[in-house]
């Protein structure tokens, strides 16, 4: 605009406010010991004050947690982060390694996919890595399968030293959700004796001719509970009590077996592995007569009933 033949108006420059880079970090540690908790809160600490100290960041958030790495489903925190990041609330995510990232290559791979089309960038330091470098894809593709081959080889190990052990009888079983044991200060089994009333109980009303069903029942009437603290029975859970050689002190190890070690999934072992029999590896709760008793009208119940389903086919 001319205010006069000396004079003119220069309209001001808008200043376009930049908008700073959202900015979150993923932490991960695979155990719950006191060294990895430490490590994981020092990393929170470190991301949290590397990216609020930065004018151009603003902080999207640190996604921390204590699973381990091969498993994606079981990852809230990472899955909530992805989430979050194809949201649009997160521009670049900063995380100490690719092993902390994710160990099973096709998930990896696929995330990696998904944060990429919408334009989030992964920085892995210690590698020292930026997923918007053009040739990062084959390279992270490569590192992320030498980490998988890694935790394979892990798996592959501790599954050597576990069957060794059972060679040797060794026997580690779980007691958590055991009726009428629990572990003494030495790691050995020990019987609770009021869980093991329960058990005897169980044992006695089917030898004397009631079914699960009967016996679930029995026990919701007269209000006596499940190990969990339930008020209702699965005749499942009696059934396999009923058929637990636990209870007259010995171990059948390797019953179920981790089959894939990125998916974790317990398969029922049916032969396709040896199983190991420890005998009084603990004190009994039942007889062996009247567990042998309870095996046989099993194995008389079942045969029945497949004359049953025989004849109607």
């Amino acid at each position: 605009m001319i205010l006069n033949e000396n004079a003119m108006v220069i309209p001001a420059k808008i200043q376009e406010k930049k908008s700073s880079l959202k900015v979150a970090a993923y932490c991960r540690v695979s155990s719950e010991s006191d060294e990895q908790l430490m490590s994981l809160e020092s990393q929170i600490r470190y991301y949290t004050k590397t990216i609020q100290e930065n004018l151009e960041w603003e902080f999207a958030g640190v996604y921390a947690e204590r699973v381990t790495g091969t498993d994606f489903k079981k990852r809230d925190e990472f899955n909530r982060m992805i989430k979050d990041a194809k949201a649009g609330k997160i521009d670049l995510i900063l995380t100490k390694s690719i092993s902390r990232f994710g160990r099973n290559t096709v998930p990896f791979l696929q995330s990696f996919y998904e944060l990429s089309q919408k334009g989030v960038v992964v920085r892995f330091e210690i590698e020292d890595i930026h997923t918007d470098d053009p040739d990062v894809a084959m390279v992270l593709s490569i590192l992320a399968a030498i980490a998988q081959a890694e935790s394979e080889s892990r798996s592959k190990d501790i599954k050597w030293g576990i069957r060794r052990n059972y060679e040797k009888g060794k026997v580690q079983l779980n007691h958590s959700q055991f009726l009428g044991y629990t572990k003494d200060t030495d790691g050995n089994l020990v019987i609770v004796e009021e869980e093991a009333k329960i058990v005897r109980l169980i044992f006695d009303l089917y030898l004397k001719g009631n079914g699960c069903r009967k016996i679930k029942k029995y026990l919701e009437e007269h209000g006596i509970k499940t190990v969990t603290g339930k008020d209702i029975w699965s005749t499942a859970t009696i059934d396999r009590m009923l058929s637990n050689e636990k209870y007259v002190g010995n171990a059948l190890l390797q019953k179920t077996f981790v089959e894939d070690p990125l998916t974790h999934k317990q398969v029922k072992n049916i032969g396709q592995q040896s199983m190991f029999l420890v005998e009084n590896s603990h004190e009994a709760i039942i007889s062996r007569d009247v567990f042998e008793a309870v095996q046989r009208r099993k194995r008389i119940g079942k045969q029945a009933t497949n004359h049953e389903w025989a004849m109607l086919q």
